[in-house]
């Protein structure tokens, strides 16, 4: 898990933002370092995919380094808010936008997200295969 805590809220919305899927499925993040939560109700993630809905959830510090994944659940306070679609770079090297897919983009205002609440990436178990030992 990568945890961290919103330090902007942010309240915008965009129509035709034109972001892009970056080819990567995870995102290595150091601790301290700041990334912008973006929902989507976006589901492409072929390279390059634009992404044009979108809700600004805010930015959140990083508190532990670790990796995010697509498909991590984004879970604030311990609600789920969605899933990770994706990462796009246009503000590279300053921060990432961590394109998190919800059912309909709402920005963190609308979501009632605070400054210093808590934000997790959580891993999406699935059931492990059992190994054969014989």
């Amino acid at each position: 898990m990568v945890a961290g805590a919103v330090v902007k809220v942010l309240i915008h919305r965009r129509e035709e933002r034109g972001m892009e899927l970056l080819p990567f499925a995870s995102r290595c993040v150091r601790a301290g370092e700041v990334h912008e939560l973006v929902a989507t109700d976006h589901t492409e993630t072929a390279e390059g995919a634009r992404i044009d809905r979108v809700a600004f959830l805010g930015f959140a510090e990083i508190a532990c380094a670790g990796v995010v994944d697509r498909g991590d659940e984004v879970r604030v306070n311990g609600r789920v808010v969605g899933t990770v679609l994706g990462f796009d770079g246009c503000h590279f090297p300053n921060h990432y936008n961590i394109l998190v897919h919800t059912p309909a983009p709402l920005t963190g205002a609308e979501l009632g997200l605070a400054p210093e609440d808590r934000v997790e990436f959580t891993q999406v178990r699935e059931e492990a295969p059992v190994l054969s030992t014989g």
